[in-house]
Formats: C-alpha cells, sequence, structure tokens
C-alpha cells in the first residue's frame, strides 16, 4: 500500500490527462465488448449447419412452364429429365431450401385447443425431398407413397390435409420436451391432428426468422406440386461428380427437353452459401477492424501519456536512482500506475458495455450481452496496457542516477 500511495499522489496532480485516458479506456472496452459479440454471433450465423448436404446440392431456377393443365405433366417429365443427367443422384420440387431469403412459416401447437403456438418452417417436398436434400434420418420412418398428397393447381393448396409429417429434432423437443415425439399428433391452426412419422437431424429454415435458435424449427409435409409453384428444380449431385458441370449438363438437359422454358441462377450450395453470408463477413470484418483500430488508439493514448510523464519526471527519477531505486523499482511503478489507470477504464467500461447493450436490445432488438466477455475486453486492455507503456518505461528506467542529479 506504501508503494501505491505515491503512485495515487502523482495521478491525482495529473487529474485531467488521466480523466481523458480512463475515458478513452472505457469507451474502447464498452465497444470491444459488444464487438465481440457481435462478431461471434456473426462468425456463429455463417458457420451454422443446415441440415443439407451443400456440397453436393445445386439449384436451378424455372420460370412458368405452359398453360397450366400442362405444369403437372411438364413437371414430372422435367423430374425424369434431370434424374437422367451424368452425376445426378436425385431431383426435387421443393418450396424452400436453406440459404435463401423466402420462407413460409407457421404457428405448430400440441393441442387442438391451440394455447400455445411454435413458429416452424414449413417445407413442402415430393417423394425425392429427404434422399435429395440429403437430410438425415434419426428416429422414425420416411414418406412412403401413401403419405403423398399432389397440388395440380393453386386451389390445391386449401384442400391439403398434411396427414403426416416429418419434422427435425429441434422442434420435436420444443414441443414434446423430454418425449418421444414419433407418433405424436401437432397442428396448425386447424383442428386436423398431423401425425410424426419420423425426426430428421436438422433442417433450418430459410431466412433468419426468430433468430438463430429457431431457424432449425422445421416440419417436412410430404406434398408434390409442379415447378411453377416453386419455381426451382433441386439436384442433388453423386459423390465425386463437379456440381458445377452437373448443374450446366442438367440445365443444357432441361432446355432440350422444353426449348421454351426460362431458367436463371443456375447456383451451387456453396457458392448460395457465400453468397447469402456476404453482409455478415463484410459485418464481421468492419467491427474487427473498428475493434482494432480503437485498441491502437488506446495504446498510442498510453504511449504518448507516459512519454510525456517520463519526461516531467525525468529530475524525479534520477532522484530515486540516486536513493538506490534500481531499474526493476522504476519499471514496475510505471506498470502499477498504468495498470491502475487502465483498470479504472474498465470498470467504468463494463458498465458503458451494458448500456451501449441495453440500447442494442431497444432499438435493434439484439440479445443480450453474455458477461464472459467483460473479462476478456479486460484481459485484452490490460494487456495492451502494459505492452504499451512497456518502451517510455524502460528509457524511465534506463536513466542514470548521474545525468538525472546533475540538472537538479
Amino acid at each position: 500500500m506504501n508503494a501505491i500511495r505515491p503512485i495515487f499522489s502523482s495521478l491525482a496532480r495529473h487529474k485531467g490527462a488521466v480523466l481523458i485516458l480512463v475515458l478513452e479506456v472505457a469507451l474502447t472496452c464498452a465497444i470491444l465488448c459488444n464487438a465481440f459479440d457481435l462478431i461471434s454471433r456473426r462468425i456463429a450465423d455463417i458457420n451454422l449447419p443446415t441440415g443439407v448436404d451443400e456440397a453436393h446440392l445445386v439449384k436451378i431456377e424455372s420460370g412458368p412452364l405452359t398453360a397450366d393443365d400442362q405444369i403437372w405433366p411438364r413437371t414430372t417429365e422435367d423430374l425424369a429429365v434431370l434424374r437422367a443427367v451424368p452425376g445426378v443422384a436425385n431431383a426435387t420440387v421443393v418450396n424452400q431450401v436453406p440459404l435463401t431469403s423466402n420462407s413460409s412459416n407457421s404457428g405448430i401447437t400440441t393441442s387442438v385447443e391451440g394455447k400455445e403456438y411454435t413458429s416452424a418452417g414449413i417445407t413442402m417436398g415430393d417423394d425425392g425431398v429427404l434422399d435429395t436434400l440429403g437430410v438425415k434420418l434419426i428416429a422414425g420412418r420416411k414418406f412412403n407413397a401413401d403419405d403423398f398428397e399432389t397440388v395440380r393447381t393453386a386451389g390445391d393448396f386449401g384442400a391439403l390435409s398434411y396427414g403426416r409429417v416429418i419434422v427435425t429434432k429441434a422442434l420435436a423437443e420444443k414441443l414434446f420436451p423430454g418425449q418421444n415425439a414419433v407418433g405424436k399428433s401437432v397442428y396448425m391452426g386447424e383442428p386436423k391432428p398431423m401425425v410424426i412419422i419420423g425426426i430428421v437431424e436438422n433442417l433450418v429454415r430459410p431466412g433468419n426468422f426468430m433468430g438463430s435458435q429457431a431457424r432449425p424449427y422445421t416440419l417436412i409435409a410430404p406434398v408434390r406440386m409442379p415447378v411453377d409453384f416453386t419455381g426451382q428444380y433441386i439436384v442433388r449431385v453423386k459423390e465425386g461428380s463437379d456440381p458445377a458441370a452437373v448443374l450446366k449438363n442438367a440445365n443444357d438437359a432441361l432446355m432440350k427437353a422444353y426449348p421454351r422454358r426460362i431458367t436463371g441462377n443456375l447456383s451451387t450450395f456453396t457458392d448460395m452459401r457465400k453468397d447469402y453470408y456476404a453482409a455478415d463477413r463484410s459485418m464481421a470484418w468492419m467491427l474487427s477492424i473498428v475493434a482494432g483500430v480503437l485498441l491502437l488508439i488506446t495504446a498510442f493514448g498510453i504511449v504518448g501519456l507516459a512519454s510525456f510523464w517520463v519526461q516531467q519526471r525525468t529530475k524525479q527519477i534520477g532522484v530515486r536512482r540516486a536513493l538506490g531505486a534500481t531499474k526493476s523499482d522504476i519499471l514496475r511503478y510505471f506498470q502499477t500506475e498504468n495498470f491502475l489507470i487502465v483498470t479504472m477504464g474498465v470498470v467504468l467500461g463494463m458498465v458503458l458495455a451494458f448500456a451501449l447493450n441495453q440500447l442494442l436490445m431497444s432499438k435493434y432488438e439484439m440479445p443480450r450481452l453474455p458477461w464472459m466477455y467483460l473479462p476478456v475486453g479486460a484481459v485484452i486492455l490490460w494487456v495492451l496496457g502494459q505492452l504499451a507503456v512497456l518502451a517510455p518505461a524502460l528509457r524511465a528506467a534506463s536513466i542514470p542516477p548521474a545525468t538525472a542529479t546533475r540538472s537538479v
């Protein structure tokens, strides 16, 4: 305590400079902690597993095919054409897939009364949907031919019963925590039961609906429908085949089968992931750069202030050296002084960090800042402070007693 008292006395004589540095450290701490949180959430979103075999999936967008009474026959012929293309393992018509923006969602409940609903993505697909997407069945069974309903016109959607469905593991655990969901009934706004016949490991819905935690809440319904209602064919390529080459050949085969069609946006799922998360990657990089610049500015502030104090205290340092203070004592003095300043800034910064997080929560519906980022930010600033003050402190410790005392 006796060693720290002179430091506090010295800081008290330079209140203005100390206050500026404390506020600088506090602001850096507040922004740094929230930046860490935002960056980690962006990275988590970017790396979120979709549940589908992305490495072997491609998408072909298809415009309107022909007159209404020919849409369904044309779709079934297209699927046969696609499945005959060399390198194609399977093909399907499905209303929605991950890594896109448009999402079909509905409230799912476990009781006829519908007292509590869980928002879930509704994925409708034909006989090849599970195999094409590559989702992994972990309980129950797949769809069989009797489970499917067929939609030939837009009006047929209103008559769908969704009698048997498959759900994701996440949705099953949400609806029936601690229970086996296979065989259980769920409801979707009507008193018609939908029996869960299987559970897949994962299948995220498109978009970021209700946040990352709710994205794996997906219900799969066995529905055959024309491609005009979905605007896309999803194709799974065989192991060892080049997805880009198969994609081109598949599109050429479709155009040959029906030259009047309009296709566009031929995409591999690998490219779709890059495009879908481009904004998140940019945001993560921008926040990283901002955090790095703030740390650099703070380091320069510490170096500048410490260098100024070394220059102002040359005589004082010389006297201490003449009285027996070692280089280690001088070095320790400046490091302790800096540690105290940074600690004051960190404490104030933690308060500001929570205040900034509350603002983000109220304005942008951001989640609460995890407490673990506070000690991480504190440690980074402590280490930064010690490294930044090291050079000025070493210069102070190297002042010879004789040189300093001659100026007294």
